[in-house]
């Protein structure tokens, strides 16, 4: 969390327990990631102010672009908040080998209506060479 996501790893208290919520986590992808492999991780931390606070960490792990791959995050993220009724924060990490593909969103407008996700996403590959620097 520290090196891929500062400022969520800046919001968490560290001295308290976290745990995984990978039953949690099962029960909303069952149906929906058949013959993918997973590792992903639902975990419930506690933040600095006092709260405590569901990070949904999703780990893209292919070699290649994925265009359902913001949609995915959208909708688990939803079936999260609507099972639960907690907000998620959904963090992505992509290992795949595309440079030009980093998503960080998904989204949709109909009459009027908004709806949709903004994530953070890291890419792997752009800490791979030691001599460049990763993107803001």
């Amino acid at each position: 969390m520290a090196f891929y996501f500062p400022s969520a790893h800046a919001e968490i208290d560290w001295q308290q327990a976290h745990v995984f919520l990978d039953q949690e986590l099962a029960q909303i992808v069952q149906d929906a990631e058949l013959g993918k492999r997973l590792v992903d991780r639902l975990v419930q931390v506690a933040t600095r102010d006092g709260g405590e606070q569901w990070v949904y960490i999703h780990v893209e792990v292919q070699g290649q672009r994925d265009a359902n791959f913001p949609e995915r995050l959208f909708t688990y993220n939803y079936r999260l908040y609507d099972r639960y009724r907690r907000p998620v924060a959904s963090l992505a990490v992509l290992a795949d080998e595309g440079e030009d593909w980093k998503p960080t969103h998904f989204g949709y407008q109909l009459f009027g209506c908004e709806v949709g996700i903004r994530f953070p996403t890291v890419k792997i590959l752009d800490y791979a060479d030691p001599g460049r620097s990763p993107p803001d």
